[in-house]
């Protein structure tokens, strides 16, 4: 397999280079139709691997794009699936290359989507390709579901598996839209954090009104709006909101050895991120914090003047974006309506709040020990001699409690990406060492699962 690769890399790090080069961002409109292209490129490139049955799947929003080969009787079943969406390109100045036009420089492709998730997704795509031209056969049965909502929250993939639980169904669910620990270490992912989003707007008058004429004596919306926000957090970092912790699981020894176990610098993060100091809930480890605890931050805040200069105002209408991660049993809904209330009953006089939810999202949880993840550990363990670790990451892939939730699968998170890869910000990259070695380690997976 190994020289199979090295035969190939070149034509497929330009295939991949093509694929990049597809502006897929789901969240603006006026990308809707690159986001078709990012789907129709999908597909042909499926099409000519040698997956059948291919097809572009429209919804309310962007396509699902549907692929299988299924020819390997009494062997398991594999579901792939990733995303060809990517995020916005901006700030698009800090970009040493244009976002759009893939670069390689020091070992890597840059690109947006290179590592979140076009190069992970692509990997597997091409690992398939090798394994058909080895072999001329698939060691297991092969599914794809490639989704083009993944960056907006995957509004409309959750309805398209509950409708199509039977033409989805698979012994795992194979995901590559993860990190590594560092360079050199593997990871599978075995728990995430669930989300909830949303916006609150706080209004006072009907209009802003002058400074000297009016203020002192009426209220002021951006002062009551950051009096509502300080109180949802106590002075230790703990969360204020009434309800807010109901469902988070007990903190066993076992469970802070287990988030231990995975390496962490505390001096060499705060070096790079040019802080003094942490923060974070008292009693807590950044780990701990970071994995297993949950938490609401405020992610932006807009109100009264905001141009060049002064504009001596009194505002009528300040609003906050806010976003949660959850844990455990808690429920997104009910933690929506405890904010909501904490909110309305901590507002000061003469102030009216209104809240906006935007994203929700169930934590879910994934067992190591199971087979399916076993084995990509030692497909992992076997390409790239080191056993992965198995991290909780506090970020969320909201389709992932879906797949294992409705499918009844267990998800095999065998992420490629690294931390320091800039996914989401500019200069996003993907490390062609691990393109490389994530096709090995892909096809290696699929031919253990095949040989069981």
């Amino acid at each position: 397999m190994k020289e199979l690769i090295q035969l190939h890399k070149d034509e497929f790090i330009e295939q991949l280079k093509r694929f990049l080069s597809i502006p897929s961002i789901s969240s603006l409109s006026a990308h809707k139709g690159d986001v078709v292209k990012g789907a129709e490129w999908v597909a042909d490139a499926l099409k000519e691997t040698g997956m059948e049955h291919v097809e572009i799947i429209e919804t309310k929003g962007h396509p699902i794009v549907y692929a299988d080969w299924i020819h390997t009787e009494g062997k398991p079943t594999v579901l792939v699936y990733g995303h060809y969406d990517v995020q916005p390109e901006d700030p698009l100045d800090l970009w040493e290359t244009p976002p759009f036009e893939p670069t390689i420089r020091d070992g890597k492709i840059f690109a947006r989507g290179a590592t979140d998730d076009k190069g992970q997704l692509f990997l597997h795509i091409k690992a398939l390709d090798l394994l058909l031209k080895e072999n001329g056969e698939l060691p297991v049965n092969v599914k794809f579901c490639i989704e083009g909502e993944e960056e907006i929250a995957s509004p409309n993939l959750g309805p398209f598996i509950n409708e199509n639980q039977e033409k989805l169904v698979c012994d795992a669910v194979v995901i590559s839209d993860t990190s590594f620990i560092e360079k050199g270490q593997p990871a599978i992912c075995t728990s995430l954090r669930g989300a909830l989003a949303m916006e609150v707007t706080v209004k006072t008058a009907n209009t802003d009104l002058h400074s000297g004429t009016y203020g002192g004596a009426i209220p002021n919306s951006i002062h009551a709006l950051v009096h509502i926000l300080e109180s949802l957090h106590h002075e230790n970092g703990e969360i204020a909101v009434d309800g807010f912790y109901k469902g988070v699981p007990e903190v066993t020894e076992e469970l802070r050895g287990e988030v231990a176990q995975i390496p962490f610098d505390e001096e060499k993060t705060k070096r790079e991120l040019d802080l003094d100091a942490l923060f974070g809930e008292e009693g807590f480890t950044f780990q701990e914090r970071v994995g297993i605890r949950p938490t609401l931050e405020i992610n932006g805040i807009t109100g009264g003047f905001q141009g060049e200069g002064l504009k001596t105002i009194v505002p009528s209408k300040a609003s906050a974006k806010i976003s949660c991660r959850l844990v455990g049993e808690q429920n997104p809904q009910a933690i929506y309506e405890a904010i909501e209330q904490h909110m309305e009953a901590h507002k000061p006089a003469g102030a009216k709040v209104e809240v906006q939810q935007y994203i929700q999202a169930n934590p879910v949880a994934l067992d190591s020990r199971n087979p399916m993840i076993q084995t990509a550990a030692d497909a992992y363990e076997e390409v790239y001699g080191v056993r992965p670790l198995f991290p909780k990451e506090g970020g969320s892939i909201p389709i992932v409690e879906v797949f294992s939730r409705v499918l009844d699968a267990p998800v095999v998170l065998m992420g490629f990406g690294l931390p320091s890869e800039n996914l989401h910000a500019p200069n996003e990259h993907f490390h062609i060492e691990n393109f490389v070695k994530g096709m090995e380690t892909a096809a290696s997976y699929l031919k253990k699962l095949g040989n069981q």
